[in-house]
């Protein structure tokens, strides 16, 4: 038993003994491996001491040194060399993959998607956007990304001048409001095609550069809907020969209660292809209704025709109940916006109209109102003298030439215009806009404030209203029966003329029934 006890106590001494010496040769490794470090150091500050004096000597004996650095380097690579050992080594991170993108977009597609859509686009995309963005730049936003990684973007729009070297393309739907998704098309391009202002242009669309605000248009693929190799020129719209208005817009058609207004102006003051018509109206009278039913009529009887429809200083809920009606190519500018927009807004419109004449088409605008138009480019002139009531020249100038643009064409299509004229609005420059321009329409048919006052409706003066070599317009067996239905209204006082008329369109399904049967 004892020299098993003793025989466990010696191999706990041994064990112990070998512990002790394997640390003292582990302290000793560890002073081994110092000494070389220190001993590293001092080599290489002696090193670089060295160097220094050398330095020293040869700027005193006016020797050039380049490489004064070089050893201060050494003595860096000397000491990371023995550190490096013991540092673990970084692990490099891969950068992301590129998104995936499409091979082609239009750009249509994101101006009708929802806020929330375009920010779902926007996550999945390598872009930062600011707090508070507009839409129009979170598809400026997206579109660059997809641009710069490959994407073909094509888009289109009308085409207007900006009056610097370049040009803008507008989006209609937006009755051409600036935004910052807008393209941007360089003078040269410009002058290599004779681009017009109010040409419909699809582009191929590039990537922004360093510090391009919008995109810009690559490439021109269809000018008003024609390939770019098949497009040809057509006659500019003031080199074409006007006529007078040979043909009429048939009005009536509507079966309910509101189609007698139109059937009203079909016999009382018939509209024609080219005309340039006023309808006379004071505050309330029922213009804009009036308007509306006209709008319907065209529509329903004439789909071919091109009908416009352009709302200035007007309360937003009309733009919409225009919207909701017509469907398409309603543009507008709300009293809310500034004078120079109602200018701007008008003039695109104007020359949209012209390029699509002279395209051989047939073009109706219907303007609400002629005299706020008037004040628009009254407010937006600058300088110049004033004239009565307040009025500027220029501004009258302005007004006549977007309202004297409607005529007949011989080659072929037509510009209508039938816009909306304020009086008895207790202003003076209403009145003077009105007195400028009432001798330039060949159509005319006024509303008067005694018949809106007591609830008639349509409130047509009918003696004061009418339409210039209107015998153009009716057929050679209509003619005569028209003109003794006038005279007979125009004997009569104008409540009881509009009461007769109306109960005897009421009787009837058409007018042509009415001018077969006569008044009763």
């Amino acid at each position: 038993m004892a020299e098993a006890v003793a025989a466990e106590l010696a191999a706990a001494q041994a064990a112990e003994a070998a512990v002790k010496a394997a640390e003292v040769a582990r302290l000793a490794a560890e002073k081994a491996a110092k000494a070389a470090l220190e001993a590293k150091k001092k080599a290489a500050s002696k090193k670089l001491a060295e160097k220094q004096v050398e330095v020293k000597a040869s700027q005193e004996t006016g020797e050039e040194d380049t490489e004064v650095e070089t050893p201060k380097k050494e003595k860096i690579s000397v000491v990371e060399e023995a550190e490096a050992k013991e540092a673990p080594k970084k692990v490099e991170t891969p950068p992301p993959p590129p998104p995936e993108v499409p091979a082609q977009i239009d750009l249509s597609r994101f101006r009708r998607e929802s806020l929330s859509d375009l920010y779902d686009e926007v996550e999945r995309l390598p872009v930062r956007i600011p707090n508070r963005v507009t839409r129009a730049q979170l598809v400026f936003t997206i579109l660059s990304c997809y641009a710069t990684h490959g994407t073909r973007i094509e888009g289109e729009g009308i085409l207007e001048f900006t009056g610097g070297n370049y040009a803008m393309i507008r989006d209609e739907s937006r009755s051409f409001r600036a935004s910052p998704d807008d393209l941007y098309v360089p003078v040269q391009m410009l002058q290599e095609y004779n681009l017009r202002e109010g040409q419909r242009l699809k582009v191929a669309i590039r990537a922004p550069k360093h510090r391009d605000k919008f995109l810009s248009v690559l490439e021109i693929l269809e000018i008003d809907g024609a390939a770019l190799v098949d497009y040809s020129q057509p006659t500019h719209f003031d080199s074409l020969t006007s006529l007078f208005p040979e043909e009429r817009f048939v009005l009536e058609g509507a079966d309910d209660g509101a189609g007698l207004a139109t059937r009203v102006v079909d016999l009382v003051a018939p509209l024609g292809k080219g005309q340039r018509g006023l309808i006379v109206a004071p505050p309330r009278g029922g213009k804009t209704i009036l308007l509306k039913q006209i709008a319907k009529s065209i529509q329903l009887n004439s789909p071919e025709t091109e009908l416009v429809i352009l709302l200035l200083d007007e309360r937003p809920e009309e733009v919409t109940d225009f919207e909701e009606m017509v469907g398409q190519n309603v543009f507008a500018s709300t009293f809310d916006e500034p004078s120079k927009r109602h200018a701007e807004v008008a003039n695109l419109v104007l020359e949209r109209s012209r390029r699509l004449v002279e395209q051989g088409k047939d073009v109706v605008i219907l303007l609400d109102s002629l005299t706020r138009l008037a004040r628009g480019y009254n407010n937006a002139s600058r300088g110049g003298p004033i004239g009565s009531g307040g009025v500027s020249p220029k501004a009258i100038t302005e007004t006549r030439k977007f309202f004297g643009a409607a005529r007949n064409i011989e080659e072929g299509g037509s510009l209508t215009i039938l816009a909306t004229c304020l009086i008895e609005t207790e202003s003076r420059m209403d009145d003077v806009i009105f007195e400028e321009l009432k001798g330039t329409g060949n159509m005319e048919v006024r509303l008067d404030r005694e018949l809106a006052e007591q609830r008639i409706y349509p409130a047509i003066h009918i003696p004061q209203s009418g339409t210039r070599n209107d015998d153009r317009l009716y057929h050679s067996d209509e003619l005569p029966r028209v003109q003794e239905i006038r005279r007979h209204l125009a004997s009569l006082p104008i409540g009881e003329a509009i009461d007769t008329l109306l109960r005897n369109l009421a009787r009837t399904k058409t007018n042509t029934e009415l001018l077969l049967q006569g008044m009763r």
